[in-house]
């Protein structure tokens, strides 16, 4: 998949307003539109505008592509990295228009196509005033593993989109004080109250939700409420067996190594996953680790393995 450059397909500035946006693609939309213009690929073009136009129209999706796209060019080999949108706050988003969903690329769908339509609040005429509930604000956020396992309350920092007074989508910040309770999963949403948007009238303020992601680990992963560990053990530790530390999101645990253990061997703690009522499990795969040979001493050690062990690796392969 090729990244596109959506200033660049409406013929704008990355500092544009959402006025120039606007007015540039009513130009292009006359100019390429299938049942008039007489341009080559008029048609092609008429949709790649409409994609470039309703990202850039949305001060909240131009928010998002303008970071993501800083280091990416037209035509570059491009995957979205993990959680990209990370910290963006969104009042909804989606298709707007009227279009379908195979009315854009892959490319659009790998960054927006998942994320839900924007949702008003109702509307009242009660009390002799226009009331309306604000909207519902969406964003993801990333907390730690260990948090899922003990609950924590942690300080998020939120980037807001907006319009300033001279067209110009700008991004403000805010941090919230949110407890994580104990027991989360990904893709759990936590609700925040009165959060989101603003209502009018005497209609109360949106909630604020927000989607939970666990930082990528470098020891651990994640399936549901299971949690798996590829575990290195020594060469002796897999042979003769015996009691090892093994650490978890929790504490460090002791594990039995059985006698005999092999790269590949699984084993599995019942209950030690992500907590809850019905808690997940935790997964440990061996991973056999071979001490360098580095010194003379350890290489006599080798050796003599060699010669005393009379061991093949290969012998179920009949070499």
């Amino acid at each position: 998949m090729e990244f596109e450059d959506y200033y660049k397909i409406m013929g704008v500035n990355r500092d544009a307003t959402q006025d120039e946006i606007k007015r540039a693609y009513r130009k292009l939309a006359r100019k390429y539109h299938p049942d008039v213009s007489k341009e080559k690929d008029a048609e092609e073009k008429f949709k790649q505008l409409g994609e470039a136009y309703e990202v850039l129209k949305d001060p909240e999706k131009r928010a998002a592509y303008d970071q993501l796209g800083k280091n990416w060019k037209a035509g570059q080999d491009f995957n979205p990295p993990p959680d990209w949108d990370a910290g963006f706050e969104f009042s909804g988003g989606g298709y707007t228009g009227g279009a379908g969903a195979d009315a854009y690329s892959d490319f659009f769908e790998s960054l927006f196509g998942a994320r839900a339509g924007s949702h008003a609040g109702a509307a009242s005429g009660a009390g002799g005033g226009f009331h309306m509930r604000g909207q519902d604000h969406h964003a993801k956020v990333l907390i730690d593993l260990e948090d899922a396992y003990h609950g924590a309350t942690r300080s998020i920092t939120l980037q807001v989109p907006e319009v300033d007074a001279s067209g110009h989508v700008i991004t403000k910040k805010r941090t919230l004080n949110v407890r994580i309770p104990k027991g989360v999963r990904q893709g759990q949403q936590i609700r925040l109250a009165g959060q989101g948007a603003p209502g009018m009238g005497q209609g109360g303020n949106g909630d604020l939700y927000l989607e939970i992601e666990f930082r990528q680990h470098p020891f651990y992963k994640v399936e549901g409420r299971d949690v798996y560990l590829d575990l290195p053990v020594a060469p002796w530790e897999a042979a003769l067996g015996g009691k090892i530390k093994l650490p978890t999101p929790a504490g460090k645990l002791d594990l039995k190594i059985p006698p005999g253990s092999n790269t590949g061997k699984k084993m599995r703690l019942k209950g030690k996953g992500i907590p809850a009522r019905k808690p997940g499990d935790f997964y440990v795969e061996l991973k056999v680790m071979v001490p360098p040979a580095d010194s003379d001493k350890a290489k006599e050690l080798y050796r003599q393995m060699e010669k005393e062990l009379a061991f093949n690796p290969r012998a179920a392969l009949g070499v």
